[in-house]
């Protein structure tokens, strides 16, 4: 009998090591996955780390993941607390086009080379819309209202320099106002911009189109147009072009995680990133909310963040948003 005790504590014994030994260290690949949406609930970053921490159960259900929020200036402020946590391999912070303009913006102390590209995952067309008592009914109204006071017409979107602060830029150079003019009110996510909508406290809001497009489809605003190159199936509006503005221009958001950390880690999230997309739950998320699945892992997707940054402080430094 206690030969029988003895065997089988060696089997329990074994069976515990090999599991603390799985993956890229002890903790990396059996700890809670924690996902940092760095912006305030219910916008783009909050949508997107909330739906990928589902995908990510759905793909293994025996993985905890977590989703907390760190809003403030364009996610700078989450940025700041990332680049903190070095070596941890169980953080993601989800980020995207908005960040870059941010980190301008602000003038940020700490940058995105302070942290570890993971993925990129998806582009999103952004979408125009005004509330549904708005007195204008089309694009041309809108910005026929706006060329004879800029002044007057209150536009909310996202932080400061991000995307949405973008396409209103570019719409206004379009339309020959000066961009410097634009009354843009940046808020910490896209909840609170739809409350200042819903609330009829401006008269233009600019979002992604996965964030506004039910509350168009319910009534409760009114899409003036899309920044999509052609029409778009989750909601019926023309484009931008078609409204007689030449603006195209795709959000896009990602993955990265805190610095230094070991090849191990690194490959352990960007294997766990890449189960995530190729899920069912997660493909289908694209699909309802609109979005454009551009999975991009590794030094591609690192290559490509370097080019974003570059082109991103062109444009708003030309638009004047930054001093």
């Amino acid at each position: 009998m206690r030969l029988r005790r003895l065997t089988a504590l060696a089997v329990l014994s074994l069976a515990a090591l090999t599991a603390c030994g799985s993956g890229s260290g002890s903790g990396t690949a059996a700890g809670t996955l924690k996902i940092m949406a760095p912006a305030s609930p219910g916008g783009g970053w909050d949508q997107t780390s909330r739906t990928a921490a589902e995908a990510f159960k759905s793909a293994d259900p025996s993985r905890k993941v977590e989703v907390y929020n760190v809003p403030g200036a364009g996610g700078t402020i989450g940025l700041a607390q990332l680049a903190g946590e070095k070596g941890n391999g169980n953080l993601l912070m989800t980020m995207g086009l908005v960040m870059l303009g941010a980190v301008e913006q602000n003038k940020s102390k700490v940058t995105l080379a302070e942290t570890t590209p993971i993925a990129k995952l998806t582009e999103e067309y952004e979408i125009v819309v005004v509330p549904a008592a708005s007195p204008y009914k089309s694009l041309a109204d809108l910005v026929t209202a706006w060329k004879a006071d800029p002044a007057r017409i209150a536009i909310a979107g996202g932080s400061a320099g991000g995307t949405d602060h973008i396409v209103a830029g570019l719409m206004a150079k379009a339309a020959g106002i000066d961009p410097k003019k634009v009354n843009y009110i940046a808020h910490s996510g896209g909840g609170e911009a739809l409350n200042a909508l819903l609330g009829n406290k401006v008269a233009m809001g600019v979002s992604g189109i996965g964030e506004f497009a039910e509350h168009v489809k319910s009534g409760k605003l009114r899409a003036l147009g899309v920044t999509s190159p052609d029409r778009v199936d989750i909601v019926d509006a023309p484009t931008l072009k078609e409204g007689g503005l030449d603006v195209e221009l795709a959000n896009w958001r990602g993955f990265v995680a805190p610095p230094e950390l070991d090849d191990a880690a690194r490959k352990n999230l960007t294997d766990l990133v890449t189960k995530m997309h190729d899920s069912q739950t997660w493909k289908e998320a694209v699909a309802k909310n609109g979005w454009i699945d551009s999975f991009q892992t590794g030094p591609q997707f690192a290559d490509y963040l370097t080019a974003e940054q570059a082109k991103v402080k062109t444009i708003i430094a030309e638009m004047g948003l930054v001093s």
